[in-house]
């Protein structure tokens, strides 16, 4: 499963640092969960869905409809 974390923070102009700030992790970590080098926890694929304004199976992979819950 391709996790689309990368591509969405790039759309949204954001810096690693940015978003690890967000997420309140290490710029590090961040970058291990966009190269699959860790698991995303759920927590923060949950924090990422809202911060791009998808669906949690566009985020990961599952669909390639972006659009967010009702």
């Amino acid at each position: 499963m391709r996790l689309r974390i990368r591509d969405l923070r790039e759309d949204a102009d954001l810096t690693q640092q940015q978003v690890a700030e967000i997420l309140m992790c290490d710029q590090s970590l961040y970058s291990k969960y966009e190269r699959g080098e860790r698991p995303l926890p759920l927590e923060a694929a949950v924090q990422l869905a809202v911060l791009y304004n998808t669906n949690l199976d566009y985020l990961v992979g599952r669909t390639d409809d972006p659009t967010p819950p009702k």
